[in-house]
């Protein structure tokens, strides 16, 4: 199913999983499976084309599958460091993302604010990509999908569990996932790091449940997932780190899962906090298996923004 979509649907670039039609969801996570079926030989969308990418977080999946697939695309990447840019010394967004898009094909953006890349898509008119905000992690979502469609085949009827921090931008995409998909999706965090009452509102998911027991949330599930608990930015932020004493996936909350459940972890992954040294290594194929999954799941999103 390489290359489904139509360029005539009305969003040019990757934001948000919200902004994702339930078809549009599922239709790039098999075209990501088609490109790593046939990863060599497939045909070259992004010939001739320069995409540029804006990195104000540090990365090393995002970074590295970006590069590479926009070189088996048949592009070009140029990294664009924040540092070096005129926004570093207060350039308006506007001024800048004008000037790229009269020069590059399409933007893949990893920041703070959700906002820039809403500024960069409606000034530069050229595709942008989300390689994390605060916001929303999309294209890690659209690899963990890939992932379980892998290895247990479907989705649908199945239930995922997130231990963590529930109001990080991996747990508000999962949210949106399981909206339109319809799974069922538990979050075990700390009262404090829960989605707040406005969220859940405009969110409107029967099938997405929030507790403070990690063993609740993971009961009986398929998937059991987690992140760090302390974004970047968030760093050294003791009195928050402290909140999720009892919230690490170990050997003994894995008892309440379903026997062939999976364990995720987008990575990096501080072994010994949110997940156990022996855990991520019992389920280290998985896990590098979804790492991997962020070039296939990444090029089909390229593709089908294509310009």
């Amino acid at each position: 199913m390489l290359f489904p979509f139509s360029k005539n649907i009305n969003m040019k670039s990757l934001l948000t999983i919200e902004e994702l039609t339930p078809k549009i969801l599922s239709d790039l996570v098999n075209s990501g499976a088609d490109f790593k079926m046939i990863r060599e030989s497939h045909d070259k969308p992004l010939q001739g084309q320069t995409w540029g990418m804006i990195f104000n977080k540090a990365s090393t999946r995002t970074r590295l599958s970006f590069e590479v697939g926009i070189h088996e695309l048949g592009g070009k990447a140029l990294f664009l460091s924040a540092n070096d840019l005129q926004l570093g010394r207060g350039e308006p967004i506007k001024d800048t993302a004008r000037v790229m898009g009269r020069m590059l094909h399409g933007l893949i953006i990893r920041t703070f604010d959700q906002q820039d890349l809403i500024d960069f898509a409606e000034w530069g008119k050229i595709p942008v990509v989300n390689a994390l905000t605060d916001d929303e992690h999309p294209c890690q979502i659209l690899a963990d999908l890939l992932t379980i469609q892998e290895l247990h085949g479907t989705w649908e009827g199945k239930k995922i569990a997130f231990i963590g921090d529930g109001y990080s931008n991996m747990s508000i995409s999962w949210m949106w996932a399981a909206k339109h998909l319809g799974f069922e999706f538990s979050i075990a965090a700390p009262k404090q790091c829960q989605p707040t009452p406005e969220f859940l509102e405009r969110l409107n998911a029967p099938n997405v449940t929030i507790t403070t027991s990690p063993k609740e949330a993971a009961a009986n599930a398929d998937v059991v997932n987690t992140d760090v608990w302390l974004s970047m930015g968030q760093e050294g932020q003791e009195a928050k780190e402290a909140q999720f004493k009892g919230f690490q996936v170990n050997e003994n909350l894995l008892k309440v899962a379903n026997k062939d459940h999976l364990v995720l972890h987008c990575l990096p992954a501080y072994r010994g906090k949110e997940i156990t040294e022996e855990v991520l290594e019992a389920h280290a194929d998985t896990i590098f298996q979804q790492a991997e999954n962020r070039l296939h799941a990444q090029k089909a999103v390229l593709a089908w923004l294509r310009v």
